[in-house]
């Protein structure tokens, strides 16, 4: 799909849709291991960021998608929908952790 006049530069990140609730904008989790050195163990994260998403893509909560790094859109939205996997099994939660 097109992004009109939106340059996708930097960062192509993968994540899981979790809110699809705004206008063209979807929630998008990130998760990651953080190691802690003193305990020589991983610590599950995880970030939540504002994603545009153009009505081309027919996307639902627990779908993946990629997602590349754009221009300031708004407030909070500085990424734009560049992929989209549908769910493969829709038992994962909003919260389950997720590697990809």
């Amino acid at each position: 799909p097109i992004h009109w006049n939106v340059a996708i530069r930097g960062r192509i990140l993968k994540g899981l849709i979790i809110s699809t609730k705004m206008k063209r904008t979807i929630v998008v989790r990130r998760d990651y291991l953080h190691y802690i050195k003193k305990y020589r163990r991983f610590e599950k994260r995880h970030k939540n960021i504002a994603v545009h998403c153009s009505p081309a893509f027919p996307v639902k909560d627990g779908d993946i998608v990629t997602i590349g790094e754009c221009r300031p859109l708004s407030k909070t939205v500085r990424f734009n929908v560049v992929a989209h996997e549908p769910a493969v099994h829709a038992k994962s939660g909003k919260k389950s952790f997720r590697v990809f």
